[in-house]
């Protein structure tokens, strides 16, 4: 495969349904096109965006949450997806922390793709540092550092991860940056790829 020529940004959250959705798609673009993608992990405030604890939100609130639900089930049942709604508000930090490890470990598909399924499958809860190793396991890596590495340097580049979020005024996920622009949303891919075509960036023929 002909060497990447640009870098792109994939900012991404394991309990976002349309990051979930945008994931699979994303990875193509290295198929299809001379690029790389570099995950970067953004825990996104989900209380703030829609109306704090689940007894706390009120009917307005749902009506924006149902929605948004609705929305991605449509575009995951395009594709044979499962996004059911988690039963409560889902602190990721951990599951981004395996993210970082599973990413330098060379193996974050692997990883990211069965957090993204079993999570909206409600069959893996992202709290329970014992099941984010079982699938860092599963994904191929040697899960016996991990807590040490989530307590230490896996939280300060959590951190880091979101300053630099904040650095490229990233508000929400999935977020794909080319060249500087942002593109938000999984049905942004089509934008990102016509982007990209016009940087002259497509593969003659995908490998």
């Amino acid at each position: 495969m002909p060497q990447a020529l640009e870098t792109i940004k994939f900012y991404y959250d394991y309990k976002s349904p349309f990051t979930y959705l945008a994931f699979e798609p994303a990875l193509e673009l290295e198929r299809t096109h001379r690029v790389a993608l570099r995950f970067v992990p953004l825990e996104v405030d989900l209380k703030s965006a829609y109306g704090g604890e689940l007894p706390n939100r009120t009917e307005r609130d749902w009506y924006k949450v149902r929605y948004l639900y609705a929305d991605a089930r449509r575009f995951a049942n395009d594709r044979g997806l499962v996004i059911r709604g988690p039963q409560k508000l889902f602190d990721s930090r951990l599951a981004l922390i395996g993210g970082l490890y599973a990413d330098a470990g060379g193996r974050f598909r692997e990883y990211s793709i069965r957090v993204f399924e079993r999570f909206f499958r409600r069959e893996l809860n992202i709290e329970d540092v014992a099941a984010i190793e079982a699938v860092l396991a599963e994904a191929g890596l040697d899960a016996g550092h991990f807590r040490g590495y989530a307590a230490g340097a896996g939280t300060a580049a959590l951190a880091a991860a979101a300053e630099e979020a904040e650095c490229d005024g990233i508000f929400g996920v999935p977020m794909i940056i080319v060249a500087g622009e942002p593109f938000w949303g999984n049905d942004r891919i089509g934008q990102v790829i016509k982007r990209l075509d016009q940087m002259g960036l497509g593969r003659v023929s995908p490998a």
